[in-house]
């Protein structure tokens, strides 16, 4: 065993050490806390408080698997911004012409887009899209990390770590602490997945971004909204506050030398086209479509989320959604692990559930600046795509990827809802399914009060809870195996397989001995 950093007999050993206080590390130690794990959390920065995370800049889209996650943990409610703000994604059907959602920058429309085609939803199902800001999102979180017990170390940056066969010992500033597990959700330059010699495979970038406030002498050169140019892109969403793509192969952020106002005005005016003159420039950033993802999201007792498992441009806001994602399915599976009530080879199939939606995402990511470049071939293919998007079945693809509505994994069973989320079905007693999952615990639904059904849930003691009741609109179905994350295990429409059931339930619970 390798010399731990820590040999403090009397500090404490940590269930899971957490790098990164941003939402995935957050959401992660919310989900490991609700079961009954011990957390702590090491965070670089001193403060939470940044330009970036708050408006415009920290404006983000909520996808539905995110909202439900959310909903789920009763943490939705918390969560104000998006009933300030006019809701885009509301009234649908009244005719309006209201954008919704873009690709590469081209818009699609709510009367446009056909909600009838995805099926397995309910009326009553929490929102498919949601705004809300970074800052808002981490002080919902942070407060209920802390609440269930979570401790949080700001200005405490993980510098290093050594595993063994038992746990892992890290340094952080010249303190050290041990955990029995590492989770690295410390971003896109994440020490953890550096430290741990994680394989990163992708490709590279092919521009610069900017994301700037600041001062116009002449604001009425530059046309509002999103413009494509022959030298690139700009964005402006409101006054004083410019975003940029510059097709330089992402030179300049790669190059790490300081946003000055003379360069941020050379930008703007080549990609414009105009002589538009910079007053002042107040914030400053860069960052590029560089698309990478680790080939493996776990080495022995170290795993990776969210940014530290995936890079991609941020180009239609799906990251931190992503990075949610990730937290949802990780922790009951590690809670699971650590609690001894792991089935066989539970905590694998988080990479193998999580990486094909990484991937799938990166390249979503890289479809959209492959119609952005400015190039003819490029010109050709997003008149192609403006086409296809004012179409009712174009957009109601499009608004179904961007919203998360396709997101399943592919699990054993064979009935249509298997892997998918559940929906949110209302009981006769006006409780939801998603209110019922707030203590994070398996559960089997039982519409039919089937008292075989009952006796299999009681081999697992506390981890799957039976519930029989009847529904306001079951949509035919007769049970539901639901996993902690909210996904459907089994599921029947009238009738059951008692061996379907079984399987189901030692896939991914263990039987008490």
């Amino acid at each position: 065993m390798d010399t731990p950093y820590n040999n403090n007999k009397e500090q404490p050993v940590y269930d899971v050490i957490i790098s990164g206080a941003g939402p995935v590390g957050l959401f992660l130690a919310c989900e490991l806390a609700l079961a009954q794990c011990s957390v702590l959390i090491l965070e670089k920065a001193g403060s939470p408080d940044s330009p970036f995370k708050q408006r415009p800049f920290g404006i983000r889209g909520l996808s539905a698997p995110t909202i439900e996650a959310l909903y789920r943990r009763d943490l939705l409610a918390g969560l104000e911004l998006h009933k300030q703000l006019k809701n885009p994604h509301q009234n649908a059907g009244q005719g309006a012409r209201r954008q919704v959602g873009h690709f590469a920058g081209i818009p699609f429309h709510e009367g446009d887009v056909d909600t009838a085609q995805w099926g397995h939803r309910l009326p009553g199902s929490t929102d498919l899209s949601l705004i809300s800001e970074m800052k808002e999102l981490e002080t919902v979180l942070s407060h209920r990390a802390l609440s269930l017990g979570v401790e949080i170390r700001r200005g405490l940056a993980l510098a290093s770590f050594q595993q063994s066969d038992d746990g892992v010992t890290v340094r952080a500033g010249e303190q050290g602490f041990t955990g029995l597990w590492l989770v690295g959700c410390d971003g896109a330059r994440s020490v953890v997945r550096k430290s741990g010699g994680f394989e990163f495979a992708g490709t590279e970038p092919e521009f610069t971004g900017y994301s700037t406030q600041l001062e116009l002498v002449d604001p009425e050169k530059l046309q509002p909204g999103r413009n494509l140019t022959p030298r690139g892109m700009y964005l402006q969403s409101q006054p004083g506050f410019i975003a940029m793509q510059d097709f330089d192969g992402g030179a300049f952020h790669q190059s790490e030398q300081p946003i000055t106002l003379a360069h941020v005005q050379a930008v703007l005016r080549r990609i414009s086209g105009t002589d538009v003159t910079v007053k002042a420039l107040h914030v400053a950033s860069t960052w590029t479509d560089r698309a990478r993802q680790a080939m493996a999201y776990r080495d022995g007792r170290v795993l990776l989320a969210g940014d530290a498992a995936h890079i991609h441009s941020p180009l239609g806001g799906q990251g931190l959604n992503l990075g949610l994602g990730d937290a949802m399915n990780l922790g009951w599976k590690l809670a699971a692990t650590i609690q001894h009530w792991a089935a066989p080879g539970l905590l694998d199939t988080y990479q193998t559930e999580r990486q094909p939606i990484g991937a799938q995402v990166l390249d979503w990511s890289r479809a959209q600046v492959a119609i952005m470049r400015p190039d003819p071939h490029a010109r050709a293919l997003n008149a192609v795509m403006r086409d296809l998007m004012t179409t009712r079945d174009g957009a109601t693809y499009m608004a179904a990827r961007v919203w998360g509505v396709f997101t399943h994994y592919d699990l054993e069973g064979s009935h249509p809802l298997t892997g998918r989320s559940v929906p949110n079905i209302e009981l006769e007693s006006g409780t939801f399914v998603g209110e019922l999952m707030r203590d994070g615990k398996g559960m089997l639904l039982d519409f039919d009060m089937n008292v075989t059904l009952a006796k299999l849930v009681a081999e697992y003691g506390g981890q799957v809870k039976y519930v029989a009741a009847n529904a306001k609109e079951s949509l035919g179905l007769s049970a539901l195996l639901i996993r902690p994350d909210g996904i459907v295990a089994w599921a029947s429409d009238g009738g059951f397989d008692e061996q379907a059931v079984r399987q189901a339930l030692a896939l991914w619970f263990a039987a008490q001995a």
